[in-house]
């Protein structure tokens, strides 16, 4: 690897290398060959009948709970179209992904807003913001490896989020596409297998399968569900039945089996390489070490100027994005670093360059 390529630690994808791309290629010819009517075929807006029936059985629910989409932000999108309005009230994690912000934003719902910590959203803040006033319908809620923090709800703060919505009577929207991706610690039980009606629950293959295949699906209210399905039949009459064949494959053979270890030790890695190499090179930084997913999320000493910092980086060949993209307001100090995408002798040449745009922008002077 030569001293200037460019490292990104930007984007939330696996690497290519451990891609199981021979099992992709397996999937589809087989797929292909023996299901021609049903991936060929527009099918309907809930999604290839086989892949439907797979997903409802992975979560113990009836088919008609289910509903495949282009993707886990599609999902979210139809689901948001669904249930806010202009001036809808909604709890959001501070900080949150960024297009869900977006998303949100862009419907006029009003944001309340709810720190993150180690064992994610604050219940007691949200508690206190009840409290206060606050009436939501709905709470997004990304409850393992979070999107942008890091972190993971706890057993104990599922509990006390599902206890609150049932108090005041709001949706939670469980987004959470990182469940699969586990490698340390202790799998947590999904809140919408604890409260079927009061949990919406969305999960992606993109962080399983590939990126490119684009597949994600809700599970939710039959009538709900419903809903949903008469939006996508007017938006796209129905979602690719050829991605979700090969998608329908690659889960029943087991392949999928196989290919979660795989990218689950590679982020193991990755994560560790990482943690150490911020430690030993940017020695400022504060972070909480993942459990699994693909992100950490890094806190420099109040007053750093990470926007200085990220133009520093950009010079030397390396990308991130800033915490100030993830919330309404704040994160000047913070940013998101990626692991997913590049490798450890990446991440550690990656780091160094991140710690001198540091001490270009005057940050740990």
């Amino acid at each position: 690897m030569t001293s200037d390529k460019p490292i990104s630690f930007a984007r939330g994808a696996p690497s290519l290398d451990i891609v199981d791309s021979e099992g992709l290629r397996t999937s589809a010819q087989r797929a292909l060959t023996e299901d021609p009517a049903g991936a060929f075929s527009y099918g309907t807006s809930g999604g290839y009948g086989p892949l439907r029936e797979w997903i409802a059985e992975r979560h113990g629910v009836d088919t008609d709970r289910v509903m495949v989409t282009n993707g886990s932000m599609q999902a979210a999108a139809f689901l948001f179209d669904a249930l806010v309005d202009d001036g809808t009230e909604v709890v959001i994690e501070r900080p949150t992904y960024d297009r869900t912000l977006l998303s949100l934003r862009q419907r006029g719902a009003r944001l309340h807003a709810i720190a993150v910590d180690a064992d994610g959203l604050d219940v007691d803040a949200l508690a206190t913001e009840l409290s206060d006033g606050a009436s939501p319908s709905l709470a997004h809620v990304i409850p393992n490896f979070h999107n942008p923090a890091g972190s993971t709800l706890s057993a104990d703060r599922r509990t006390r989020l599902l206890e609150l919505a049932g108090e005041h009577e709001f949706t939670i929207f469980e987004d959470d596409p990182y469940t699969e991706l586990r490698f340390e610690g202790e799998r947590l039980e999904t809140m919408v297998s604890r409260e079927p009606e009061r949990v919406v629950y969305a999960s992606s293959f993109s962080k399983t399968v590939c990126p490119g295949i684009r597949v994600g699906y809700l599970v939710g209210d039959p009538e709900l569900m419903d809903g949903v399905r008469k939006r996508a039949t007017n938006t796209y009459i129905s979602p690719s039945m050829v991605a979700q064949a090969i998608v329908n494959d690659f889960c029943r053979s087991g392949a999928i089996d196989s290919s979660i270890a795989t990218v689950r030790e590679a982020l193991r890695e990755r994560a560790r390489t990482l943690a150490e190499a911020l430690e030993e090179q940017l020695p400022q930084a504060r972070f909480t070490p993942p459990q699994g997913g693909y992100f950490l999320w890094v806190d420099l000493p109040e007053g750093s100027d990470v926007a200085a910092m990220f133009d520093a980086a950009a010079e030397r060949g390396v990308q991130f994005v800033k915490g100030t993209d993830f919330m309404l307001d704040g994160g000047e100090s913070s940013f998101r670093l990626a692991f997913s995408g590049v490798t450890p002798d990446e991440i550690e040449a990656g780091v160094g360059r991140l710690a001198d745009a540091a001490r270009s922008a005057g940050i740990g002077d």
